[in-house]
């Protein structure tokens, strides 16, 4: 947090700030005019009262009391209004700027690589995404103008007290230092326990967001008690600095309202002293209005604290937030074809590629599929064949080589484009919370309910669809919980389907599935594959014995290419794989 904690308020990050201000900067000016028109209407009203005791109750003229109660009243009522309508658009400009800040945010993230969603936890960008962003809007509601208006009252305050009598307002400042001392103590130790507690927040996110995703992995191994006492202890550090910042506010409060006594028991003190000696300058008027000035006084400076370091912690969110807006690990897509469709044919042309710099996990990678062929990748786990799929999805860039679509570099295509000509079904399906068919359209107007149901039929899905209640419209629950593995991959057949993809991808899309959901698929597949450039990652042979080509990865090289009947004449790692898988009648002994 070097750019905010190293000085008293980072100029550059509030400028950035209030570049989002700027689409509600009518709201910002009001705002402003209000906060003004507030510190101006705060010192009246211990004038009005001021007037009246002096010149009205202590002559016993009832006239007068009467028409300076109802000018009270009357301010009130103004103060009233304009504070409902100050807080109101100060509130309203930073929800309004949060929710601009927090599309941007959402856009920025759905944009970056898969790279950086290796090394970055997801609930710290939930973390960024939500409660640090919600610091950022106390800036506007509770920071930023509240400051200025309470400085601006400070002022109005001081200049209208020394204008009164300078010399009470002299004797009633005396402990002001002391004040001042105690509140930049107060600032200083508040603001590092907030970023504590801020800290902690993603910290204690990070954990539940983790644990909560995994849960099925807790209790498959029984690890209930020893999570939980995990979870306490990141818990308690969370309560811990709370406590902490609590505790800082316990001091301090009192300590404001010890000085603020004496402040009081000063100008008691004196006031009495010159009342006696000098009634004509000092009445009890104007004593009366000087404790009340010294409340209005101090209550700012009190708060001024608290919202100064309110302050900070939306300059520490904004920080955060900016550090991932900041964040280049986005996808170039300086590329602009998008013709009207593609044939299909690939070339990885001398592909080395790595996740971590210098640690390759595909060397020197060539292969040519021909529109409409069929290319199955086989090896064994962190052979690379995944890293294949992921980059010529363009998921990850390439070190060195090229990847070709129908002879262009896939650099040159438009991003959404390339995306959207290669379907690629995955083992670890996932499923939105949503109604089956929003999970196979993924809510694109273009794909009709027409369209989805034959979708279905053609995978062979449609009867156990509308065994569920609502069919269709039948809400799947978070990470499709409610159904079946072999359910949800059929489900993300039809998601492929309906695309009508030029390239399909399937990687390892009929592992989770038992033999009976396969067999159901096998067919859906093969049209699937149909007319379709496809590339398939399976460890069952027996699903790619009929692919145009094969080929053997082995730490990130190919070791064999060929057909089945070519690889296995050929007595090297494919023969090696597939007899581990069969025994002499062919039958498969591992699935």
């Amino acid at each position: 947090m070097a750019a905010v904690t190293g000085k008293a308020l980072d100029i550059k990050l509030l400028s950035r700030v209030l570049e989002y201000v700027k689409p509600y900067r009518r709201q910002f000016i009001w705002a402003a005019l209000l906060t003004v028109l507030m510190a101006g209407l705060s010192p009246i009203r211990p004038y009005f009262i001021q007037i009246t005791l002096d010149k009205y109750i202590l002559n016993a003229d009832f006239d007068g009391l009467l028409k300076m109660t109802l000018l009270t009243l009357g301010l009130l009522i103004i103060q009233s209004f304009v504070q409902y309508f100050q807080t109101y658009l100060t509130n309203a400009l930073g929800q309004s700027v949060i929710l601009d800040l927090r599309t941007n945010v959402f856009n920025h993230i759905t944009q970056l690589r898969l790279k950086y969603f290796d090394h970055t936890p997801i609930g710290v960008l939930i973390t960024r995404s939500v409660s640090d962003l919600e610091t950022i809007a106390d800036i506007f509601s509770e920071g930023l103008i509240s400051i200025i208006g309470d400085m601006l009252q400070l002022i109005a305050l001081i200049g209208i007290m020394l204008y009164t009598d300078w010399r009470l307002t002299l004797i009633t400042l005396i402990p002001m230092p002391l004040l001042m001392l105690a509140t930049y103590w107060f600032k200083e130790a508040i603001k590092t326990s907030f970023q504590e507690v801020r800290t902690q927040v993603s910290h204690l996110n990070t954990f539940l967001q983790e644990h909560i995703s995994g849960m099925s992995v807790i209790h498959y191994f029984a690890r209930e008690d020893q999570e939980m006492r995990k979870f306490v202890a990141v818990n308690q550090k969370y309560r811990d600095a709370n406590i902490r910042s609590n505790w800082y506010y316990s001091i301090f409060f009192p300590v404001v309202e010890i000085i603020s006594a004496m402040s009081i028991g000063l100008l008691v003190w004196y006031g009495s002293t010159r009342i006696l000696k000098d009634p004509l300058h000092v009445s009890p008027g104007t004593i009366t209005a000087f404790i009340l000035y010294i409340n209005m006084v101090f209550r700012p400076i009190r708060e001024l604290a608290d919202k100064f370091n309110t302050l900070q912690m939306g300059m520490v969110g904004a920080d955060r937030i900016f550090k991932v807006l900041d964040t280049d690990e986005k996808t170039i897509n300086n590329g602009t074809l998008a013709p009207a469709n593609i044939r299909g044919a690939i070339d990885f042309d001398h592909i080395w590629f790595a996740y971590n710099e210098g640690n390759y996990v595909l060397k020197d990678v060539s292969f040519h599929i021909k529109p409409g062929e069929t290319l199955a990748l086989v090896g064994a786990t962190g052979a690379g064949k995944s890293s294949t799929i992921n980059i010529l999805n363009r998921f990850y860039e390439i070190s060195k080589g090229t990847v070709k679509v129908d002879g262009v570099n896939i650099q040159d295509y438009e991003l959404g484009f390339l995306r959207s000509q290669i379907a690629t079904v995955i083992q670890d399906v996932f499923l939105f919370s949503d109604t089956i068919a929003n999970n196979i359209s993924l809510n694109n107007p273009e794909i009709s309910r027409e369209k989805i149901i034959n979708a279905a039929k053609e995978v062979g899905a449609h009867d156990f669809i509308m065994r569920l209640p609502g069919g269709y419209d039948y809400e799947v629950m978070e990470r499709g919980s409610t159904l079946s593995a072999g359910q949800a991959q059929l489900i993300s057949f039809i998601r492929a389907l309906v695309y009508d993809p030029k390239i399909l991808v399937l990687d390892e899309a009929t592992a989770s599935i038992d033999t009976e959901t396969e067999e159901l698929i096998q067919q859906a597949i093969f049209k699937l594959m149909k007319g379709r450039t496809s590339i398939v990652i399976a460890h069952r042979l027996s699903t790619i014995q009929n692919a145009d080509k094969i080929i053997v990865l082995d730490h990130g090289e190919i070791k064999e290419m060929g057909n089945h009947q070519e690889l296995l004449k050929l007595n090297g790692y494919y023969k090696r794989l597939y007899e581990l898988q069969f025994n002499s009648t062919g039958i498969a002994k591992v699935g």
